[in-house]
């Protein structure tokens, strides 16, 4: 399969629960999945040669975890991608500056060429080293204001999971970081394999950045357990000429019950969710078939090949027939 593979992910390191992501994503080679995967490298500021090295992530509970490495910030110079996992919460909290070694390294990744990312509070580095500067970016709710506050020239959204600006992506904090991952692998493996790892980690295969970070989780269970049966079976029956109405109807509820429960369980709208649903199959036809374009927008359910390929523009920015290409051999 021809693929668009990075190198070296090289992830200055502060904050343990996105390096953790970051390493179950990128650093855990998937030999059943694909022979190539990710070159991946953990960086920090004091590395020292051999298994000793190491620097520490302090945790809210006053303790710390030791993180081994011999690889410094210098290693970002080969890297194809960087991920800044986090930036130590005083950076946040009280304008403390990073150190300009640090951000002289990230400039010079972005100068080469590199795809920089950012997880959670990993884009105050970013901003710092004006490469969010014109852009659209993101971080947790909780510091977005004070990211918009310090870098005025950054526009900042605390409204989305993550933002991909092309050669720039960040996303908000916590497992939006793992949304935004599974998203590299998606656009670089293509979506068969993204969903099959988002599978062994048990999480949702794709979460389009655009949905909410903050969703009202105030709804009870049995509410959740009366959704799981009609999604899953929407999820058999793409290719049908499925409504609000009909979902609504065969979960046993009003349409606008129906439309305020989805929305508060997952973020969309029940059209957003069922386009989303509808690309994701498509891709994966895409990916491990050699159905006619047109025939993947039928059982995508996405209707004829012109409407199939205003979606992917619209979405992914390609077309079928380019995606297909990019993800077969």
């Amino acid at each position: 399969m021809a693929v668009a593979v990075v190198d070296d992910a090289a992830i200055p390191i502060w904050d343990a629960y996105e390096l953790a992501i970051a390493c179950a994503v990128f650093g855990t080679p998937q030999p059943e999945l694909t022979d190539t995967w990710y070159d991946f490298r953990v960086c920090a500021e004091r590395p020292e040669p051999g298994p000793e090295a190491s620097t520490t992530a302090p945790g809210s509970a006053g303790f710390s975890f030791g993180i081994r490495t011999p690889h410094g910030w210098d290693a970002l110079a080969g890297a194809d991608t960087v991920i800044v996992a986090a930036v130590p919460q005083e950076c946040v909290d009280h304008d403390v500056d990073l150190p300009a070694p640090f951000l002289t390294a990230l400039r010079a990744a972005a100068d080469a060429g590199a795809r920089m990312v950012s997880l959670c509070t990993g884009a105050f580095a970013l901003a710092a080293a004006g490469i969010l500067d014109g852009r659209r970016a993101t971080a947790h709710w909780a510091h977005t204001e004070q990211l918009a506050r310090r870098h005025p020239n950054v526009t900042v959204d605390d409204s989305v999971l993550y933002v991909d600006d092309g050669s720039v992506l960040t996303s908000a904090g916590m497992t939006a970081g793992l949304d935004l991952c599974l998203h590299i692998v998606r656009t670089d493996l293509g979506a068969h394999i993204a969903n099959q790892l988002a599978r062994r980690l048990v999480v949702q295969a794709h979460r389009p950045g655009g949905q909410a970070q903050f969703v009202d989780l105030s709804v009870p269970a049995t509410d959740d357990e009366g959704l799981a049966p009609v999604l899953h079976w929407a999820g058999r029956h793409l290719d049908r000429p499925l409504t609000v109405d009909d979902l609504a109807r065969r979960a046993r509820m009003s349409p606008r019950t129906f439309f305020r429960r989805l929305q508060a369980a997952t973020g969309t709208t029940p059209l957003q969710w069922l386009l989303t649903q509808r690309l994701a199959r498509a891709q994966s036809l895409l990916e491990t078939t050699d159905l006619p374009i047109e025939q993947v927008g039928e059982c995508s359910g996405l209707g004829t090949a012109a409407n199939l390929r205003h979606h992917f523009a619209a979405r992914l920015g390609t077309s079928p027939a380019d995606y297909r290409r990019a993800f077969r051999p």
